[in-house]
């Protein structure tokens, strides 16, 4: 019953978190966005640095959920876009783990999440891009984009289309890998 009226004071941090990363965590700016008193936020934490391990936990079992509907997604376009979209506040969430991984309970959450996604994703992966006999090159490769999809996501343009356009790119991209690999051979 507690963790249910802890509830709202979690989903606001984790918005605040995923647009500002932890220097958003304001204990008077979230209870204004909960509707609640400051003093209602130590009754359920009792510090800012609990808040925000109580905040990873959360985002792990978001991890969770989410692989599970990748998990799910026989392509791509539509399947996956569409999981993504749906899931902007937690890739947001993730992105601001990777811009602070210098801290070493946000990496190890950057970390953890992104296994869920490579577990969920890999096969998925390496059928769309062609990559199916060469599950090392595919692995190494997803690894690349996911660090290069986190530097480029923001609030603003984590849409359908630009995801559309990046995954695009990352065909075009694989399809040259393979023409230079033919070539040399």
């Amino acid at each position: 019953m507690k963790e249910d009226l802890a509830r709202p004071w979690i989903i606001a941090g984790y918005s605040l978190f995923a647009k500002e990363g932890p220097r958003g965590l304001k204990i008077e700016v979230m209870a204004g966005l909960v509707k609640k008193s400051k003093s209602s936020f130590y009754h359920y934490f009792a510090d800012l640095e609990v808040f925000t391990e109580d905040l990873l936990r959360y985002h792990l079992a978001r991890a969770r959920e989410i692989a599970a509907r990748e998990r799910a997604c026989q392509s791509i376009v539509p399947d996956l876009l569409n999981v993504l979209v749906d899931s902007k506040p937690d890739l947001l969430f993730n992105r601001q783990l990777r811009i602070y991984r210098d801290v070493p309970a946000f990496n190890k959450c950057f970390e953890q999440s992104n296994i869920e996604a490579s577990n969920a994703l890999m096969d998925l992966w390496m059928a769309e891009v062609g990559l199916t006999d060469h599950k090392k090159l595919a692995s190494q490769l997803f690894i690349l984009v996911m660090d290069n999809f986190y530097l480029q996501i923001s609030e603003k343009n984590l849409t359908y289309e630009w995801l559309l356009s990046y995954f695009s790119k990352l065909g075009t991209l694989v399809a040259e890998m393979k023409k230079s690999e033919v070539a040399s051979s």
